[in-house]
């Protein structure tokens, strides 16, 4: 089997070509900024594949990850920042730092006992604040959790289910009566309490929700398929059809 190694400086001389002025001239007008949607849509593939359970797929995904993490390291090379030999050692620094029971003398046996050590590694790195590292730029339901987990760390958290529990009650009766602005508000912190609801149950709310968009799409697409089968269209169907079509749906395990 092919080295990575040897795989890695072929892409990398690829991307050299590319960037060169003698290259692509679409490739030449990228910047960081300009190619954040990308990194985003390739990572998402990713997971779609994952999902999937495709390693072809994953293959593919994950070597288009790859070369975005190519392409910005070349832009900031070109620009006299770092290089992708910079962008690799950095994270095998931070590796051998963050796994001293591996590559130290540290005696961690579980995983449990790695966790507990975990945010003492990020201190050593200069974290000095309990929430310091948390990307504002992750999806909110991810950034929920995480926040909520290392608050939970130092003890700021429900001692048990019901607190949160009733949290989420007092929060929904809040949406209820807010007007005007204070709907945005109050809908922000219903879905926080949810969040903190489902860290509580051990569900990750960004899976959860996902796998309850993929049952509305399967039960959607069934009342649609049924519509048609029928001859007739959407504005022909009352909504007591269009519900009955959604439980026969629900009954077929959709």
């Amino acid at each position: 089997m092919e080295t990575g190694s040897k795989a890695i400086e072929d892409l990398i001389v690829v991307m050299d070509k590319l960037l060169s002025p003698q290259g692509c001239p679409w490739d030449r007008e990228q910047t960081h900024q300009s190619l954040t949607r990308y990194l985003i849509e390739e990572c998402y593939e990713v997971l779609e594949a994952i999902k999937e359970q495709d390693m072809d797929k994953l293959r593919e995904e994950l070597g288009d990850v790859l070369l975005q993490v190519v392409f910005h390291a070349a832009l900031a090379q070109r620009a006299g920042y770092f290089s992708f030999a910079d962008v690799a050692r950095t994270v095998e620094q931070k590796m051998i730092r963050r796994h001293p029971h591996v590559f130290g003398d540290m005696n961690l046996k579980t995983s449990d006992d790695v966790m507990d050590h975990w945010e003492g590694f990020k201190k050593q790195e200069g974290k000095t604040r309990v929430l310091e590292g948390i990307p504002n730029m992750l999806p909110a339901l991810m950034r929920a959790e995480k926040l909520q987990y290392k608050a939970s760390q130092v003890g700021f958290d429900w001692p048990q289910l019901e607190g949160a529990l009733d949290k989420l009650k007092e929060e929904a009766d809040e949406l209820a009566q807010a007007q005007g602005a204070e709907i945005t508000e109050e809908m922000g912190d219903l879905l926080f309490a949810l969040v903190n609801v489902a860290r509580f149950k051990e569900v990750e709310p960004e899976d959860a929700l996902q796998k309850s968009n993929d049952k509305f799409v399967r039960r959607f697409n069934y009342v649609e398929d049924a519509i048609k089968a029928s001859g007739r269209t959407w504005q022909e169907v009352s909504l007591e059809e269009m519900d009955h079509y959604w439980d026969e749906a629900k009954e077929k395990g959709l």
